[in-house]
């Protein structure tokens, strides 16, 4: 349902947040996220260019987010990179439908309004503070480190 880019740019973004307030290297974030470095890199230009990371040069330079956790929502970050499309008028171009959609287009249309609700109303910080059996990319989080140390 969503794009490979989308993908991306939620395991970058949750990997920053956990990270947060350091700043990372792309090669960083490739390894932990197993994303290919030279794709994370325009996910990551994207991301920035909607406020959601900033960039700093330097030795300690790299991404970080460009808000705290808790202020950047999901639908922040898939709107960012490859925003959901909500059914406005007829997909088939029927002249007779026009801006009234069919049962099944309005259907979908509010599938498609309810996950933006539902992402709308989850923060990155909730995703990380979530307790489940799976940390969300362990590898090199704080939890994990914290389990392996403990």
């Amino acid at each position: 349902m969503f794009s490979q880019t989308v993908e991306y740019a939620l395991r970058a973004s949750v990997y920053l947040a956990d990270q947060s307030p350091n700043a990372k290297t792309t090669d960083q974030v490739a390894k932990v996220t197993l994303v290919p470095a030279a794709y994370l890199s325009k996910v990551l230009q994207l991301l920035a260019r909607a406020g959601i990371v900033r960039s700093q040069r330097g030795v300690k330079g790299g991404f970080q987010l460009a808000r705290a956790p808790h202020e950047i929502s999901i639908l922040d970050i898939v709107n960012a990179v490859d925003p959901i499309r909500r059914i406005q008028s007829c997909p088939l171009d029927l002249p007779s439908h026009g801006d009234l959609l069919c049962a099944l287009h309005r259907r979908l249309d509010a599938a498609l309004l309810s996950v933006e609700d539902s992402f709308r109303s989850t923060s990155l910080a909730e995703i990380l503070a979530e307790p489940k059996g799976s940390i969300p990319l362990c590898n090199g989080t704080r939890e994990e480190k914290a389990t392996k140390t403990g």
